[in-house]
């Protein structure tokens, strides 16, 4: 039986394979898109029904085409976004080949090259680029016993407030999913808990500009990549209802109950930190900081934005701040659910190949991995902090590409012989 050869193939077909098909295509590379389910599933299926994107769509976007519903200063909803990355493939014919899955990647031996061996049948691959991103395993603490009756879900697996059962309910988690969830079910009158642990709280907008022009002007996309093990830091920051500065002294005065992180379970009561004051003191810390570095900014560079002093001004602290519970018995409190908004790990036991190191991380320099033809893409802070948003991944991606048509530059080299 004959099997499919291809120059390189990339692995997802989400914003990262995408992007990489598209700077593949430019530079004239024979490629194959992998997708095991459709174009930017996780998108889909993989999120709450009312989310939509962390930063405005004049941002949040690949920079050859806009979205087409959403303004540029909105924030676009997931559905729309998915289909953007559709249509974006579909501009440039890009070769997905969607409903199929990659169950193991392993080098072939006495020869370059990769067998990929999939859903569909095996491939041979010169060159592989993982675009699965970084959302692939939810992590869910092992805290409740298996036998509880407290019903546990991650946030990847919470849809709307209709799917859950009455009674009230834990969030575990303050970065933007947790906060966003919390609050959408405080709003559709549930009695909820959110536990707040470590987190950066960004203003939203700022003096007429939305965070992420901060971030831009101020240089902190280009920072570096964090060390291996220090990559997340968790931001609260969010898109929901046209975007919104996170305030937690707010949830709290509008029926949310704040505790502070998670740091237990036994007989049917959870733990939680004592320090959940000092936490909301440097979170607020860390949202000064970056008014302080833009009206700074503003000074020096002598621009005419308005000021906004009342961006300093804070609610005072609610009773669950100043006084916060460090245990809540679930049965008494009327809680019978948590979702666990603790983010996810990377899966890549497919990929069998000498690229990771003892705790099985990626080894790489900018999505080049330390094993020849392997490349990642769509990785938090591969090559800086814009590494995992959507614009950031189109710009690895181009670097990416770049390296395979080098490569294959010095593999078609042939030298002239002297005659």
């Amino acid at each position: 039986m004959s099997v499919e050869k291809i120059d390189t193939l990339v692995v997802g077909g989400g914003q990262a394979g995408v992007a990489a098909s598209e700077h593949l295509t430019r530079g004239g590379v024979p490629h194959l898109v992998l997708e095991r389910d459709r174009i930017a599933e996780r998108w889909r299926t993989g999120r709450w029904d009312s989310l939509a994107a962390n930063g405005p769509a004049w941002h949040d976007r690949f920079p050859n085409m806009e979205f087409t519903v959403t303004g540029p200063d909105g924030f676009a909803p997931k559905d729309e976004v998915a289909d953007y990355f559709e249509a974006y493939a579909k501009r440039f014919d890009a070769p997905i080949r969607c409903g199929v899955a990659v169950t193991r990647v392993t080098r072939l031996n006495g020869r370059p090259g990769f067998l990929v061996e999939t859903s569909a049948g095996a491939i041979e691959a010169q060159r592989v680029i993982a675009a699965t991103g970084p959302f692939q395993r939810p992590v869910i603490p092992t805290l409740l016993p298996a036998d509880t009756d407290i019903r546990q879900l991650h946030s990847g697996a919470y849809r709307n407030p209709g799917q859950l059962p009455e009674g009230g309910i834990l969030v575990v988690g303050s970065g933007s999913s947790g906060v966003q969830i919390a609050e959408e079910l405080a709003l559709a009158g549930r009695r909820v808990y959110l536990s707040v642990g470590p987190h950066d709280r960004p203003p939203r907008s700022y003096r007429g500009r939305d965070f992420v022009w901060w971030l831009g002007v101020l240089g902190k996309w280009d920072a570096a990549p964090k060390a291996a093990g220090s990559e997340h830091v968790t931001i609260a920051v969010s898109g929901a209802r046209g975007g919104e500065t996170i305030d937690f002294r707010k949830l709290a005065k509008a029926g949310l109950t704040l505790v502070g992180r998670t740091e237990g379970f036994s007989a049917g009561t959870m733990r939680f930190s004592a320090n959940l004051a000092e936490t909301i003191a440097k979170g607020d810390a860390n949202y000064l900081a970056v008014l302080d570095e833009a009206d700074a900014y503003i000074a020096r560079n002598g621009l005419d934005l308005p000021e906004e002093p009342e961006a300093r001004n804070f609610l005072p602290d609610p009773d669950c701040i100043s006084q916060p519970l460090t245990e809540l018995d679930l049965a008494a409190a009327g809680v019978n659910t948590i979702i666990w908004a603790t983010g996810y790990t990377a899966d890549f036991s497919w990929l069998e190949v000498d690229a990771f190191d003892e705790s099985g991380r990626p080894q790489h320099q900018r999505g080049i991995a330390r094993e020849r033809g392997i490349y990642f893409l769509g990785l938090p802070w591969l090559s800086g902090r814009g590494s995992s948003f959507i614009w950031g991944v189109w710009q690895d991606a181009r670097h990416i590409a770049e390296h395979i048509a080098i490569q294959r530059g010095y593999l078609d080299y042939k030298p002239q012989i002297a005659g």
